[in-house]
C-alpha cells in the first residue's frame, strides 16, 4: 500500500511540474543583436508608430531592464482587440538592423503591462514587477 502511495504521489508532482512548465508560455522576441538605442513616443494607434520620439534610453541598465521586460512577456492566448496603446516602442540594434515596432500598454502600480508587435494582433503581458521598472524609466523622464 506504502509503495502504490509513493508512487502516486510522484505522478502526481511530476504531472504537476509538467504542467507548470506548459503554462509558461510564448514569450517575445527580439534579434540577438546588441540593442543600441530604444525610442519611445506617445501612440497614434496600433499598426503605425509615431516619429515623435519623446524619450531616448542609450544607458546600458535602463536598456537591459527594457530588454528583459519584452523578452519575458507572455503572449496571451487568442486575438484580442483593445484600446489605443499608450506608447510605440522602437527598438534599435548596433550595425543598422532593422528596427523592432512594437506598442506598449502602461499598465498601473501592480498591474501588468501589455506589448504588441506593431505588425501582429496577439498581446503579450509582463508581470507587475516589470510594470514598476517600467514605470520608473518612461515616466521619471
Amino acid at each position: 500500500m506504502k509503495v502504490i502511495f509513493s508512487i502516486l504521489t510522484i505522478l502526481f508532482v511530476a504531472i504537476a511540474l509538467i504542467g507548470c512548465q506548459l503554462q509558461q508560455g510564448e514569450t517575445m522576441v527580439l534579434l540577438d543583436e546588441k540593442i543600441s538605442e530604444i525610442k519611445i513616443s506617445e501612440s497614434n494607434g496600433t499598426g503605425e508608430m509615431n516619429e515623435e520620439i519623446i524619450l531616448s534610453i542609450k544607458d546600458k541598465e535602463s536598456l537591459d531592464v527594457f530588454e528583459k521586460a519584452i523578452t519575458t512577456a507572455v503572449k496571451r492566448p487568442g486575438k484580442v482587440d483593445i484600446s489605443k496603446p499608450d506608447y510605440d516602442v522602437m527598438v534599435e540594434y548596433e550595425g543598422g538592423l532593422p528596427t523592432h515596432g512594437i506598442h506598449l500598454w502602461l499598465g498601473k502600480e501592480n498591474q501588468k503591462s501589455t506589448f504588441m508587435y506593431i505588425t501582429d494582433d496577439s498581446i503579450y503581458l509582463t508581470s507587475p514587477q516589470m510594470t514598476k521598472k517600467l514605470r520608473s524609466l518612461i515616466l521619471s523622464e
